[in-house]
């Protein structure tokens, strides 16, 4: 096993029969911008530095670099069942992935937005969720609950841990923004505070995923609490674009049942 420092929920930890890491950007090999554990193939790091990187991740988690599973991310609800490999040029445009098959990894992709690892101990069921405001909006948490319904899990059983994401005091955004999420639903108003600047708020995205989650009958809600705009362990696509740098890194938090 590789020697590179994760973070992890003890929610899932208790749960026994899985291993789970959210990675910062200790420990891996990527330079420059990329600086540590990138795992971005979207990326325009050297990509024998991405694969290092990754292969750094898997056997973290005990698998093979094949057998870690990723998406091809578009800010979508939609989900897919894992059952076995998928070539990394191959891989399914979806933003949920979920699977019982043990000894297969699956992960998700995020420098910002809000990953989140769910497992039901009891009928071996794992699942990842990458959640940026459009993808937890539009129902990617709930779609993949359901997806692990599909394959024996109860949502009451479930255990979702909440990676480390940009948090409300970093997180500002335009009245527009504001407007989308309360015409979908006023009550969505209690996600905002005001900014210091007029025309501006600034968002809670943990607090709306976990309450997503709650809403959805998720029987336990873990939370890292980490905010990744200010802590340089984390790349953070906010924090790129207000320095004008060309490109960021991204993280890979994976699950696999043992």
């Amino acid at each position: 096993m590789t020697d590179i420092p994760t973070m992890t929920s003890p929610a899932l930890s208790r749960l026994g029969g899985l291993r789970h890491a959210f990675f910062s950007r200790d420990g891996g090999v990527s330079q420059g911008i990329y600086a540590g554990l990138n795992g971005g193939v979207g990326s325009d790091d050297d990509p024998a530095h991405v694969a290092e990187n990754r292969r750094r991740m898997a056997q973290t988690l005990g698998v093979a670099p094949e057998r870690f599973l990723t998406l091809y991310q578009v800010h979508s609800p939609d989900v897919v069942v894992a059952e076995a490999p998928w070539p990394t040029a191959e891989r399914p445009k979806a933003d949920g992935i979920v699977t019982r098959t043990p000894g297969l990894a699956i992960g998700v992709t995020a420098a910002d937005c809000g990953p989140i690892l769910f497992a039901d101990g009891e009928a071996r069921v794992i699942g990842a969720a990458h959640a940026g405001w459009k993808g937890a909006l539009t129902g990617v948490l709930e779609a993949t609950v359901a997806a692990m319904e599909g394959l024996g899990a109860a949502r009451g059983r479930i255990v979702a841990a909440i990676g480390p994401l940009i948090r409300q005091p970093s997180y500002e955004v335009g009245d527009e923004f504001v407007t989308r999420f309360t015409a979908t639903n006023s009550d969505y108003a209690r996600f905002f505070s005001p900014a210091e600047r007029d025309g501006h708020a600034m968002f809670d995205l943990g607090g709306f995923i976990r309450a997503r989650l709650e809403r959805a009958g998720v029987g336990t809600i873990d939370d890292t609490g980490i905010d990744t705009y200010p802590d340089e362990r984390f790349y953070s696509y906010r924090r790129t674009t207000h320095r004008q740098e060309p490109d960021y890194g991204r993280h890979v938090h994976g699950i696999v049942l043992e």
